[in-house]
């Protein structure tokens, strides 16, 4: 029987943690390029769920909202592109849709969320990013992939309640923390209930290292010599001669 490499992955809805000793300028970088708004969010990696410290969680989602506002969405042919376009109709419905339930769920939309009016962009299925605060991490807005620009935020007192917001969903994609204190970071990179930890970085992929999930995110590893293993089998032969 042929044995074929397999990597089933089912989605990510990944939390981004930051602690208030972080450096917040990298911080607030981290969070957008983890996001993956060129393409939409439509990553199984994007770091979706923003967790952050109370003490500041209101200077950084008005930093965040201001970084997300002036992103550039426009066609994909254009250099000054910053967000394109999400891939169908039925997407950008499916997106549009979980904005609207944002808000009915309590959620508040401090940014973004609505459609471009410029001409070029008006009849395609183009978004402008969306930033939700008071989240609550049981909300579908929290716990559902939407696999599009749509950034839940939510904040934490201590470490313990950080982690638990993070752990606390079927997912088990990717994670990232920014801190300055190595001991949290060791801790929350053990602890943490994802098969891809950054760091004080995210969104990079390396060569040669597995990607991969936990819990509902996936079976299998790729990108390292574990899914070279896949692809072979294992024979025990006992001999014995007299």
């Amino acid at each position: 029987v042929a044995i074929k490499h397999v990597t089933l992955e089912c989605g990510g809805k990944n939390p981004i943690v930051v602690f208030p000793d972080a450096d917040i300028d990298a911080a607030l970088e981290g969070v957008v390029r983890g996001m993956n708004f060129s393409f939409q969010g439509q990553s199984c990696g994007s770091t979706s769920r923003l967790v952050v410290h109370e003490d500041i969680h209101a200077s950084f989602v008005e930093a965040l909202a201001e970084r997300l506002g002036d992103l550039r969405v426009g066609l994909p042919e254009e250099e000054t592109t910053q967000v394109g376009a999400l891939v169908s109709r039925a997407q950008l419905d499916k997106v549009t849709g979980y904005v609207a339930l944002g808000t009915s769920e309590g959620a508040t939309l401090v940014a973004g969320g609505t459609r471009p009016q410029e001409p070029e962009l008006a009849n395609g299925f183009f978004l402008r990013p969306a930033l939700f605060d008071d989240v609550d991490p049981g909300m579908r807005l929290a716990q559902e992939e939407i696999f599009g620009p749509v950034l839940a935020v939510m904040p934490f007192r201590g470490a313990a309640q950080a982690l638990a917001i993070a752990n606390d969903i079927r997912f088990g994609l990717t994670a990232s923390v920014y801190t300055r204190d190595l001991q949290t970071a060791h801790a929350f990179a053990r602890d943490v209930e994802a098969g891809f930890v950054w760091v004080n970085d995210s969104g990079r992929h390396f060569l040669g290292t597995p990607f991969g999930g936990f819990k509902e995110s996936g079976l299998g590893r790729e990108g390292d010599t574990e899914e070279l293993y896949s692809y072979t089998q294992v024979k025990n032969v006992s001999v014995l001669f007299e």
